[in-house]
């Protein structure tokens, strides 16, 4: 019987992921012995600070990947929207799960949606993705710096301290708070959002076996087109991207957006093409924003010192 160690974060939302997934693991095969290791990693311990300072790839994973790479642990669960887009070497995808809803969600007092907020009202939210997205629709929102794991977030909404938070709906229906869902919002959401991936070394060739057997095709193909757009535009997490793959049939629709802080300048487009080319489709669509003047606008963001994961 092989002995398998899972790393995980110690949130109640990465503990329900990898939950999840051992429990997957076992209704493949009862001959695994499974040991759950919970690892601590920088996005962890620095709360206090807002992630577009930081300025770290690899903020939630690079703990645990360090402990894939020693042979401490075998395999991981994240998150993909943490992840970096380019793997590191030695480790690999080995197998993404299929997609909870990508979409962002409001969280709102007494039922509001977007439209409805008052004027001037507080929006929690740490991500400048759906900063730049609010402010386009409502510039005269204020948006407050909200650090911390789905329940903190949602009890500071809760203690009166802002009118309304705004979350990835995952997360929610993952941990039962989809009745606190007040409006699902049409803005793009990071690249990932929403999907469940193995990490594993590139040479566990055994244990690979395994778990791509809990492989989605269609989830699969669309986390690789975002992440191909994510890439050529060098972008990550705390730079304003937002990018959403979808398969409907043999055809993958991948629609991407680059904006400034403001959400004043907007790059959006959306192509479509074959499912099995979802490479291809994220590069093209990233050049067609870059054509249209995407990139001098993520310049500028960097210049004034927002870094990015």
């Amino acid at each position: 019987m092989r002995k398998i160690r899972i790393g995980s974060r110690g949130s109640r939302l990465a503990l329900w992921q990898t939950d999840m997934v051992i429990q997957k693991m076992l209704e493949l095969d009862q001959g695994f012995d499974i040991e759950k290791v919970l690892i601590k990693t920088k996005g962890d311990k620095l709360l206090d600070v807002a992630l577009s300072r930081i300025g770290d790839k690899g903020l939630f994973t690079k703990e645990i990947e360090k402990e894939i790479l020693s042979g401490s642990i075998d395999m991981a669960v994240h998150s993909l929207k943490d992840m970096p887009t380019r793997v590191t070497a030695g480790l690999t995808i080995g197998a993404v799960l299929p997609r909870e809803n990508p979409k962002d969600v409001l969280l709102a007092r007494d039922g509001k949606g977007l439209a409805e907020l008052p004027e001037g009202a507080s929006v929690g939210t740490s991500s400048l993705r759906r900063r730049a997205q609010l402010l386009r629709v409502r510039p005269d929102l204020n948006i407050v710096e909200l650090r911390g794991n789905i329940d903190t977030r949602i009890r500071r909404l809760l203690d009166l301290e802002m009118d309304a938070i705004v979350v990835a709906a995952a997360g929610v229906i993952r941990l039962g708070y989809e009745d606190l869902i007040t409006e699902e919002l049409e803005i793009l959401p990071a690249v990932g959002q929403g999907a469940i991936m193995i990490e594993t070394r590139d040479d566990d060739l055994e244990l690979l076996q395994i778990v791509k057997r809990l492989d989605d095709p269609v989830t699969r193909a669309e986390i690789t087109a975002e992440r191909t757009f994510l890439a050529v535009l060098e972008g990550g997490c705390q730079i304003p991207v937002g990018c959403l793959g979808r398969v409907r049939g043999a055809s993958l629709e991948l629609e991407g957006l680059v904006s400034d802080l403001s959400g004043n300048k907007v790059f959006r487009d959306r192509l479509i093409g074959p499912m099995d080319q979802a490479g291809e489709i994220g590069v093209r669509l990233a050049l067609t924003l870059i054509g249209q003047g995407a990139s001098e606008v993520l310049d500028e963001i960097r210049s004034q010192g927002m870094n990015y994961e």
